[in-house]
């Protein structure tokens, strides 16, 4: 089954320095129909204004990653990390037995746009830990590229607490991709940019997200091009 859920399906939410859409229950928003898509417990599509962004505050018992599509993000914590990613980076925080960071935006000028998702870890009591990789963007083209895995973790690709594997494409017109997992697992899509159309006859837009289930073969094509998400889960 693929469940297709429109950009404008989002929950909105402007507090003038952020501008976010939740896809999941988070915040003020709640709807006990759409907690979470297996472990995939929060994505969220930031907007954070120049020099402003989120103080420091605590969190536990979830693997959570940050991945940039425009801008700069600053990160630091309590067990004495700081970074700055910006497009071609990730991060992966585990809170664990707990955390306190903060995520700002260090620009003067330039807004940071932002996903950030909240995964539920394999198992609790994981000591605290924040890792920031470097990934090669030239090798999303019309590739399926893991910068998020627990069994592809390597040198460019974040190691993370939880049986999935995050993977970054950017698709042109006339090549079509091929996703195949086992039976009983799931695929979540979401669309960065453009238009995407999922075995031949599902078409999502830009910002649209897809939650599959029963599917172990998915083919990804695009009438013009696309760059877009696509989460294993279990």
């Amino acid at each position: 089954m693929i469940r297709v859920y429109p950009a404008d399906s989002r929950y909105q939410s402007n507090h003038g320095w952020l501008q976010s859409h939740f896809s999941f229950s988070f915040a003020e928003y709640f709807d006990p129909e759409n907690i979470q898509f297996g472990p995939l417990r929060v994505f969220n599509d930031d907007i954070v204004a120049p020099r402003r962004g989120f103080g420091a505050h605590p969190h536990q018992e979830m693997e959570i990653i940050s991945v940039v599509l425009k801008g700069q993000l600053e990160h630091r914590d309590s067990i004495g990390n700081h970074g700055i990613i910006s497009f071609g980076e990730v991060q992966r925080m585990t809170a664990g037995t707990g955390i306190v960071h903060s995520e700002m935006n260090p620009s003067p000028t330039e807004e940071v746009n932002f996903l950030q998702l909240w995964f539920l870890p394999e198992k609790y009591g994981l000591t605290p830990s924040y890792e920031q990789i470097q990934y090669d963007v030239t090798k999303m083209k019309n590739n399926l590229l893991p910068v998020v895995s627990k069994e592809k973790a390597g040198e460019q690709v974040a190691y993370i607490h939880q049986d999935l594997t995050m993977y970054l494409s950017d698709l042109e017109k006339d090549h079509t991709l091929t996703f195949e997992q086992k039976e009983g697992r799931r695929i979540y899509v979401f669309v960065i940019e453009g238009e995407l159309t999922l075995n031949h006859d599902t078409t999502l837009h830009r910002r649209d997200a897809a939650r599959i289930t029963d599917v172990t073969k998915l083919h990804i094509s695009t009438p013009s091009q696309a760059r877009f998400m696509l989460i294993d889960l279990p």
